[in-house]
């Protein structure tokens, strides 16, 4: 038995890919790496939000999941769209990385603590909105591309600092690059950072998607998952939207588990923002998701989708 895997060009896609190649060559599964050019990887001259936020980065993987190119495709979770076409599934999330962004830079000194301005660069709706809720004297500048476009960018001094996730600077080796670990609490990570999602067709066969799910699939990791994803996927966002949905297995006095999530929305100006904090057993992880997001749309994120939509659209 053969998988294909499919995966996007940059260093980091390939690094996900690799990882996942290891996995099933550990217990005897033959492999073979297919790469695909995906729209996101072709579009650099726009933001995220302009190219529409449905399919960026996965749209050409899902074609050949469809036609059998390939057996999976392999993506970071927080890539993916929260609405999988009817055909399509995810089987298997990897074990999360570290959740929380980072702030890179070659200038040990900086941090946004300091009250001094500089310009940090970032293609991330949600990153830009905390950074104009939390940090009004940051100047911003849209930097789009993989990770390693974006740290010639900041060589080239079109930025002082990126924003990035610890995942994929930590996966790269750029770690001597931190100079600041951002709060949790504040920058709350976008659903499904620092998890590796498996895509595949509903048609794949049944004893490759067993398997791959065996082998793959972390069980605590699905959980929070879920939840997030549900959360996503009530309030109708993607990428365009400045959204947030962190969960985490907690341990209660019992000594058992239970979930709690931290999610919500901010709007484009950093002006207003809504976060929710829900706690529910390990029994209804979208449930949890579907019922925090109902908050979250009750509290005012009706009217802050309504007018990000409206925005994006001019």
């Amino acid at each position: 038995m053969k998988i294909k895997i499919g995966t996007r060009g940059s260093k980091l896609a390939l690094w996900q890919a690799y990882y996942i190649e290891e996995k099933l060559k550990a217990k005897g599964v033959d492999t073979e790496i297919v790469i695909i050019e995906t729209k996101g990887d072709k579009i650099l001259d726009r933001s995220l939000s302009k190219i529409g936020s449905k399919g960026v980065f996965t749209e050409e993987l899902e074609d050949q999941l469809r036609t059998g190119e390939i057996d999976i495709a392999v993506h970071s979770a927080k890539d993916l769209q929260s609405e999988l076409a009817s055909d399509l599934e995810i089987i298997a999330f990897t074990e999360r990385e570290q959740v929380n962004d980072v702030m890179v830079s070659f200038n040990k000194n900086l941090s946004l603590q300091s009250g001094e301005s500089f310009v940090v660069g970032t293609s991330s709706t949600r990153r830009v909105a905390m950074l104009k809720y939390y940090y009004p004297h940051i100047k911003i500048v849209d930097m789009r591309g993989n990770l390693q476009t974006r740290l010639r960018k900041l060589e080239e001094n079109q930025c002082d600092a990126l924003l990035l996730a610890f995942a994929g600077v930590h996966r790269m080796q750029y770690d001597d690059l931190i100079v600041e670990h951002l709060s949790v609490a504040e920058f709350v990570p976008p659903v499904g950072q620092g998890c590796v999602a498996i895509e595949a067709a509903k048609a794949l066969e049944e004893e490759k998607r067993m398997m791959i799910k065996l082998l793959i699939n972390d069980a605590q990791t699905e959980k929070c998952l879920l939840a997030e994803r549900a959360y996503l996927k009530k309030l109708q966002g993607g990428c365009s939207i400045p959204s947030f949905g962190n969960v985490t297995l907690e341990e209660n006095e019992h000594g058992g588990l239970h979930l709690k999530m931290t999610a919500g929305l901010i709007s484009l100006d950093g002006k207003k923002q809504i976060k929710v904090i829900e706690e529910s057993t390990v029994d209804d992880p979208e449930g949890l998701g579907i019922k925090v997001a109902e908050s979250v749309l009750a509290q005012g994120g009706t009217e802050i989708l309504k007018n990000i939509r409206e925005g994006l659209a001019n």
